[in-house]
């Protein structure tokens, strides 16, 4: 099987700051990167301290979500670079890794 080294990138946000779906629609629409998930936590804190947590009785809607996406490492250093000057993002962090799906 064929590899290929990839940069993954993950993002740290929370629902509060409305940033997903434009964060989405340009990973999509305008980079056309290889592959995006976003998972939901059930509970997290950042650099601020504040705790958000899920529960039944508040049905938090600022709950911790987390974009992670892959493709070619010099790919992602230039859509990193948008997200921060153009949409604020600034929890990020990224690593390389292998790809040992069909080459991007």
């Amino acid at each position: 099987m064929a590899t290929q080294t990839i940069t993954v990138a993950r993002i740290y946000l929370r629902e509060g700051e409305h940033l997903l779906t434009r964060i989405i629609k340009f990973l999509h629409d305008e980079e056309k990167v290889s592959g995006v998930t976003v998972l939901r936590g059930i509970a997290g804190f950042g650099p601020d301290g504040d705790l958000h947590v899920a529960s039944l009785s508040d049905l938090s809607l600022d709950l911790p979500l987390i974009v992670e996406f892959y493709d070619l490492p010099e790919r992602i250093e230039a859509v990193l670079n948008h997200l921060e000057t153009h949409m604020g993002v600034s929890h990020v962090i990224s690593w390389q890794a292998v790809s040992h799906l069909r080459p991007l």
